[in-house]
């Protein structure tokens, strides 16, 4: 099932982590339910850390970025068919780019005038918009689908997805597809996560132990915790979507607001879930 999306902008910096798997993220604090706004990105520095730092989506003052770009190395996952990624920090959201095999896929797409700053993790990562094969939103809020359109429009060739409730009010160039829960796009897992919005999903790379959160999750100066209330259409599911999160395996856990968490995370969000 298919549905178009639309979307604006605001302003953010750019971080980039590198490795055999590129995946770009491009985070935005704030966020709200509203479907889109903002102003354009600026430049891309790298970086990854542990959890901390964050966003003003209640989860702290995220780092800021430097003036220009660059990529770090983030630790390559000792798994078969290990992932590293690439994060574009916009200071309160993030988007991320994953690249396998020379074609990447991009995890969200920031206010609308991110496209630049992605574009800078694609390029930190060796590819350019034609090696783009999907783009995947976690959810409908503008600081996460803002984007969606200029990104479309210039991976031509990518395929777009989001979870089925979500799609009605995302705005799009050409139609997006809807996942469900265990549906495989480019051979990452789509994990169904509502609560924060009813069609929100996460993204799971069960080789390399990576989960990509979208808000299911996020961080603030070194605590993690679950969907800001402020912005969660239902309390209820966001919660068991902790729980059903905490009953996953991964290492490495990347969320739209706040810093990322490099190890042991899964156990994290495990302790969370049983505390909650």
């Amino acid at each position: 099932m298919t549905y178009a999306m639309d979307l604006s902008r605001r302003s953010f910096l750019v971080h980039a982590s590198r490795g055999t798997i590129a995946l770009a993220v491009l985070s935005v604090a704030g966020c709200g339910p509203t479907a889109l706004s903002s102003s354009g990105p600026s430049a891309s520095t790298a970086g990854a850390s542990a959890a901390g730092g964050g966003s003003s989506d209640g989860s702290g003052a995220a780092g800021s970025a430097g003036a220009s770009g660059g990529s770090a190395g983030a630790p390559p996952s000792s798994a078969a068919g290990g992932v590293t990624w690439q994060r574009a920090n916009l200071g309160f959201v993030s988007a991320y780019v994953l690249v396998r095999a020379g074609e990447a896929v991009i995890v969200d797409t920031g206010v609308a005038g991110s496209e630049g700053a992605i574009h800078q993790a694609i390029t930190a990562a060796g590819l350019d918009w034609g090696q783009v094969g999907h783009v995947i939103l976690t959810h409908k809020h503008a600081d996460h689908a803002g984007s969606i359109g200029a990104v479309l429009g210039a991976a031509t060739a990518a395929t777009g997805y989001a979870g089925e409730a979500d799609l009605p009010n995302i705005t799009s160039p050409r139609p997006l597809t809807s996942v469900k829960d265990g549906d495989m796009v480019f051979g990452l897992r789509i994990v169904a996560t509502p609560g924060h919005t009813i069609g929100h999903v996460a993204v799971l790379d069960e080789a390399g132990g990576i989960l990509v959160a979208g808000d299911a999750l996020r961080t603030a100066s070194g605590t993690l915790d679950g969907s800001n209330p402020s912005f969660t259409e239902d309390a209820a599911q966001a919660k068991a979507t902790v729980a059903k999160l905490g009953t996953l395996t991964f290492e490495t856990l990347l969320v739209g607001h706040g810093e990322p968490i490099l190890e042991g995370a899964s156990a994290q969000v495990a302790a969370l879930a049983a505390g909650s």
